[in-house]
């Protein structure tokens, strides 16, 4: 799986788990609610269009911001909320994310 792909499993996790402890009344079929689905479909564009590729940092060390305000603040929300419950939810992606971030701790783009 290539690092475009696993970014955007890791994100729709991130945000399934914020939407399910959020917004549980307001899951759709697919549960998530509105703006939780809002934002996975933008997060899922700023991926597809990254200009880094699979050579892309995690997003907290990336030098472009390419997300509108409005949604970096969201999807800030959702990385603080679900990203120490990825250890224990999904200790898997959670540590590749943790290895990636640790990676490119010292790393310019």
């Amino acid at each position: 799986m290539g690092r475009i792909a696993d970014s955007q499993k890791t994100v729709a996790r991130m945000i399934r788990l914020y939407c399910r402890a959020h917004h549980r009344s307001q899951a759709g079929s697919d549960g998530l609610c509105p703006d939780c689905r809002a934002l996975l479909d933008y997060a899922n564009d700023r991926l597809e269009h990254c200009p880094f590729g699979d050579d892309k940092p995690v997003c907290a060390r990336c030098p472009i911001h390419c997300y509108r305000p409005e949604q970096r603040e969201q999807i800030r929300r959702v990385m603080r909320y679900a990203g120490p419950r990825m250890i224990l939810v999904y200790p898997l992606d959670g540590m590749r994310h943790l290895l990636q971030l640790l990676k490119n701790r010292h790393k310019q783009c």
